[in-house]
C-alpha cells in the first residue's frame, strides 16, 4: 500500500514533470509575462498567455526545475514578493481579455528569506488570495507535485481544484511539521501520516474536486478534462461562478464529525 510519506517522496521525484513540462505538453504559443512592474523578475514563476486546443487562455505556474542548475535558476519553485506579483499581473489580464485562468501549483513553500520578507512576502500572497476569490473569469488550479503552505495557496483558490495521485497538499511539509511539533526530524513520515496531505485524503475532505492517475493517458485525460471544465464554466453566469467559488471555501471550515 502507497502511504502519504510514498506521496510525498514521490512528489519530489528527480524524473517528475515539472510546469514547464505541463504547459509545453498542454498547451501552444505560450507568451511569457516578465517581471512584477514593482521590483523585478522571478524565474520561480511562469506566467502568461497560451493556447488550449486553439482557445486562448492565461497560465500562471510555480517551476521548481529538474537539473540542479534549473532548481538554482527557479530556486526550487519557491516564488519570492516579485513572482507572485507576477502571477497577479497574469490573474488580472484573465479577468481584463475574459480569458480563462489555468494555476499549476508545485513548491514546498514561498521563499522564506529576509529579503523576500522585506519586500513583502505576506502582502503579496495575501493579495493574491483575495483577487483570486473575486475574479471575474474561471479558474481551474492544478497541483502536480508539491504543494505547501501559503505559497501553493496563493494559486489555489479556484473553481476547480484537481490534484495528481503523488502530489501533497498542506498548511506545512512534513519535515516543518516534525520540527515545530515534535522538535524531532526523525518523525517526518509519522508527520505526513498526521497531516492528512495526500490527494486521496483531500478528495475525501472535499477540498478538491479531482485526481488524475499518473500513467500514460495523463496528459490527453488533462486536456479533455481542462476544455470541458473551462467551456462549462465559461456558460456559468459570472455572478453564480463566484458565489459558487465563495460558499466553496467558506464550507472547507466546517467540523468534520
Amino acid at each position: 500500500m502507497i502511504g502519504p510519506w510514498d506521496r510525498v517522496q514521490a512528489a519530489r521525484a528527480q524524473d517528475r514533470p515539472t510546469a514547464r513540462d505541463f504547459i509545453d505538453r498542454l498547451l501552444t504559443g505560450f507568451i511569457p509575462l516578465r517581471g512584477d512592474k514593482r521590483f523585478g523578475e522571478d524565474l520561480a514563476v511562469l506566467a502568461g498567455a497560451a493556447y488550449l486546443n486553439g482557445r486562448p487562455l492565461m497560465v500562471a505556474a510555480l517551476e521548481r526545475g529538474r537539473s540542479f542548475q534549473e532548481k538554482i535558476e527557479h530556486n526550487f519553485g519557491m516564488a519570492q514578493p516579485e513572482g507572485y506579483r507576477k502571477t497577479l499581473r497574469c490573474m488580472q489580464q484573465a479577468e481584463k481579455f475574459h480569458l480563462p485562468l489555468l494555476c499549476l501549483v508545485d513548491t514546498s513553500g514561498a521563499y522564506p528569506g529576509i529579503g523576500a520578507e522585506e519586500r513583502g512576502q505576506g502582502e503579496a500572497i495575501a493579495e493574491n488570495l483575495i483577487t483570486l476569490m473575486g475574479l471575474r473569469t474561471p479558474v481551474v488550479s492544478l497541483l502536480i507535485g508539491e504543494g505547501g503552505s501559503g505559497g501553493a495557496l496563493a494559486l489555489a483558490v479556484a473553481d476547480r481544484v484537481w490534484m495528481l495521485e503523488n502530489a501533497w497538499y498542506s498548511v506545512i511539509s512534513p519535515e516543518g511539521c516534525a520540527s515545530i511539533l515534535w522538535k524531532d526530524p526523525a518523525r517526518t513520515k509519522e508527520a505526513a501520516e498526521s497531516l492528512h496531505l495526500t490527494a486521496q485524503d483531500l478528495y475525501g475532505f472535499q477540498v478538491i474536486e479531482r485526481i488524475f492517475p499518473e500513467d500514460d493517458t495523463l496528459f490527453p485525460a488533462l486536456k479533455e478534462a481542462l476544455e470541458r471544465e473551462f467551456l462549462a464554466l465559461s456558460q456559468t453566469d459570472i455572478n453564480t461562478l463566484l458565489e459558487d467559488r465563495y460558499a466553496k471555501y467558506r464550507k472547507l471550515g466546517a467540523v468534520l464529525t
